[in-house]
């Protein structure tokens, strides 16, 4: 690709003698992009007064555009002089750097290279990336402040000895000696007032050394934000590996100690023993020196999981996103500086900016919130796996539910597969029975959401002192409000989906875009007083345990219930403790988490995910029953699970039923080859959106048009469907269609999707985005 000028951007230059012609040419040059959406690299000088400051991973500013606006942009590379430029003329329209904004760059060589690889891939601006990588936090400096602190100077004792010499036989009375060399012996600088009182002194003493010459003054940024509290599990060594640990565990290590690349799919049903396998390979790496990044899908997993980590390792850093911009500030500082040998977090840990990295971990790989669904779309496991190549150390997927793009490259040769098919300590996996919520309905026995053989084997758990825990994976108290008389459904006026009502503050809300109205008591349509709230949420779900089972603590986890910094940790540890017996809530509650004395899980109803529009329904439904059921019958007690569903029939069902992962692999593979979805094609989606729905449509047809054309033309085998409505065709005042392509060659498909993107231009109001290998489909 020809190096991108500034030929548009800035008005003639004057001609320069040839002796500043020759000072330009041999001066460095800085690649910059932009992190304003503005795509492309950018040239810049370096000037003379900035040649030691300048480094590649630090942001400058510089001028752009005609007006020469000054605008902040990554400095990416510094190439050495401008001989290369082809002409006089590229080389003078060359603007210089205005100012450097940090000290140190904040970005290694090896992560600008990785950023460089995701814009690649996932088709979006370099500089977006490079904002998604450093946190908000991290740029804007939050939990610092500029501090003056002194330092010993380096010449300080040439300066001594042309001191004169005072009655002591020495330049420096005692207690000036004593200031000084308790500076001197500081592991780091230290303010005035910090030396003051490490060395029991007044302020005298520092101002005479200062004025020596021996003392020095420097301005450095230093923390001043909240120190990060996570629990601590007891330390312990865990119990003795089985042989089926034993040789995953080898295998891993084995990668470890020869400093290669290898990616290892762990498929290890729930119970297996996994996060061991996890943690005495993470052990491995950190006697040879090196650091490890651990992956988990929920936020709700890291207090259990960091504890674990922190009572092997000690030193582990968090990152998510519950955490305040100087916490997160003060964890990239701690990672950075090589004081942490653990990272644990949610999907942006993988850009953990660890300097000895040597194993990658990512829990549960399966999971969707590791792709992210705004720009840059990118998913962590891609990332991870391009990291872990780059800097040749193994990386481990573990999951009892592998996603079926994983299990597939297993059975290819790309991942070296790694199986635990039987729990720790001889535990047997839970018995999973189906409740048929046809025949209940048919014979009314059940009133409200729970089935009259959940009710009784909840009474049986607790009546054995077990705790239970209930899955309903939809919020709010009731999912639709309708009107009996003309049948309209209340919907929100920017999207095209229904309110859900929620009792505790009586109102209807859009889980989309937050638009709420008081919850109604008459039709917003004919006015008649006949509204029916239907439908089940947690809400309505908590209301039924609390009067079915008043005597017993029950808690509610779902967004509108765990928000603010440590609510995960509070709830999870009050289940942990025992002061709650009942634990029911959304997915967030489905994974994970380990709780030995849990012998009953029910799930509300299965069927939530089941009839989306989305071709990976099948195997979310199955991955969720599984994940939620593996909750149960972990100690000693035992345990059972209950499933609630309209189809008993469907393959997902019968098959999480059985744990029987590789059943429902041979039951879906076929058909996802059959219709050409992945694992089996490379798959790019475009979501077109505007104000108008007319001119929206219009527009995504022509866009289609062109891509199918290109691609026909550059005769690449691909199908494209749509433009077509999207399942949910209007949000936050968007109307929505989606365009679907695929094809065997993704690479190629990106390449001509990016080129045909970039020639077209949309109408007013109108956008769309790219994402490339979608996990959303709706």
């Amino acid at each position: 690709m020809p190096r991108p000028t500034q030929q548009s951007f800035f008005d003639e230059e004057p001609q320069l003698p040839a002796w500043e012609e020759d000072d330009r040419k041999l001066r460095r040059v800085a690649r910059i992009v932009f992190p304003n959406g503005l795509d492309g690299t950018f040239d810049y000088l370096v000037p003379e007064a900035l040649l030691e400051t300048v480094a590649a991973g630090m942001r400058v500013m510089v001028p752009l555009g005609r007006g020469n606006r000054l605008t902040l942009g990554y400095c990416i590379a510094i190439q050495e002089n401008t001989a290369s430029y082809p002409s006089e003329t590229d080389r003078h329209r060359l603007k210089s750097i205005a100012s450097v904004v940090d000290e140190q760059p904040l970005l290694s060589e090896s992560m600008i290279r990785l950023t460089r690889w995701i814009a690649w891939y996932y088709l979006c601006p370099l500089g977006q990336v490079l904002d998604c990588v450093l946190p908000a936090g991290v740029r804007g400096g939050a939990g610092t402040r500029l501090t003056s602190v002194l330092y010993v100077n380096e010449k300080a004792d040439e300066l001594l000895a042309r001191l004169p010499r005072d009655s002591s036989g020495g330049p420096l009375t005692p207690k000036q000696r004593h200031v000084f060399e308790t500076l001197r012996r500081s592991c780091e600088p230290l303010t005035s007032a910090e030396l003051r009182k490490a060395a029991k002194c007044s302020a005298a003493p520092i101002l005479l050394l200062k004025r020596l010459g021996l003392f020095l003054v420097k301005t450095l940024r230093r923390n001043t934000g909240p120190v990060l509290e996570t629990s601590q599990s007891p330390q312990h060594r865990g119990h003795p590996l089985n042989p089926d640990q034993r040789r995953c565990l080898d295998a891993i290590t084995g990668a470890i100690h020869s400093g290669r690349h290898e990616t290892f799919l762990l498929h290890g049903v729930t119970g297996s023993g996994k996060t061991e396998v996890y943690i005495r390979a993470i052990d491995a790496a950190v006697r040879q020196g090196r650091q490890a990044i651990v992956l988990v899908p929920e936020i709700s997993l890291t207090p259990q999981t960091v504890g674990r980590f922190k009572g092997r390792f000690g030193e582990v850093a968090v990152l998510h996103s519950h955490l305040t911009d100087a916490q997160r500030h003060r964890e990239w500082i701690r990672i950075v500086s090589g004081k942490v040998q653990v990272v644990v977090g949610a999907r942006s840990a993988v850009f953990a900016p660890l300097p000895r990295l040597g194993l990658i971990v990512i829990d549960e790989e399966h999971e969707n919130s590791f792709k992210q669904d705004t720009a840059p779309r990118y998913h962590a496991r891609e990332v991870a796996k391009k990291r872990a190549e780059n800097d040749s150390i193994p990386l481990v997927l573990g999951s009892a539910t592998p996603s079926l793009e994983s299990r597939h490259a297993a059975q290819s040769g790309a991942f070296s597969m790694l199986s635990m098919p039987c729990r720790v300590r001889n535990l047997v996996l839970p018995l999973v029975e189906i409740v048929d919520l046809r025949e209940e309905i048919r014979t009314r026995t059940t009133r409200g959401a729970i089935h009259r053989r959940l009710h009784a084997a909840i009474k049986e758990a607790l009546d054995g002192q077990g705790q239970v825990i209930l899955l309903l994976n939809r919020r709010g108290f009731s999912t639709q409000i309708q009107c009996q008389a003309c049948g309209e459904v209340v919907q929100c006026p920017e999207c095209n989906v229904s309110l859900t009502h929620h009792r505790t503050e009586e109102i209807a809300l859009c889980h989309f875009c937050g638009h709420q109205i008081k919850a109604p008591d008459r039709c917003p349509g004919c006015g008649f007083a006949g509204i029916r709230y239907s439908g089940f949420g947690t809400q309505r779900l908590e209301q039924e345990i609390n009067a079915r089972f008043p005597n017993v603590s029950c808690l509610r986890m779902d967004t509108d219930t765990m928000h603010g910094p440590g609510a995960h940790e509070r709830a999870l540890a009050e289940f942990r403790e025992g002061r709650v017996r009942i634990l029911l809530g959304t997915q967030m509650i489905a994974k994970g988490l380990d709780f030995p004395n849990v012998t009953l899980v029910g799930v509300i109803n299965a069927d939530t995910a089941l009839h989306l529009p989305d071709f990976r329904a099948s195997e979310r439904t199955f991955h969720l029953i599984t994940q939620v059921a593996g909750r149960t019958g972990r100690g000693e007690l035992g345990g059972r699970v209950i499933v609630q569903t309209f189809v008993p029939d469907h393959a997902a069902i019968l098959a999480a039923s059985r744990h029987d992962y590789n059943g429902f692999v041979r039951e879906e593979m076929p058909l996802r080859k059959t219709l050409g979805y992945p694992p089996f094609s490379k798959m790019i989606r475009i979501v077109v959106r505007g104000t108008e729905e007319e001119k929206t449509a219009d527009f995504a047809k022509r866009f289609a048009m062109r891509l199918g054309g290109v691609l026909k033309e550059n005769g690449i085998v691909h199908r494209l469907l749509g433009p077509a409505p999207a399942p949910f065709s209007k949000l936050r005042g968007f109307y929505r269609f989606h365009i679907q392509l695929h094809a065997f060659d993704g690479e190629t498909l990106r390449k001509l999707v990016r080129d045909t993107s970039d020639t077209i231009r949309a109408p007013e109001n109108i956008q769309w985005i790219l994402d490339v290998d979608p996990l959303d489909m709706l």
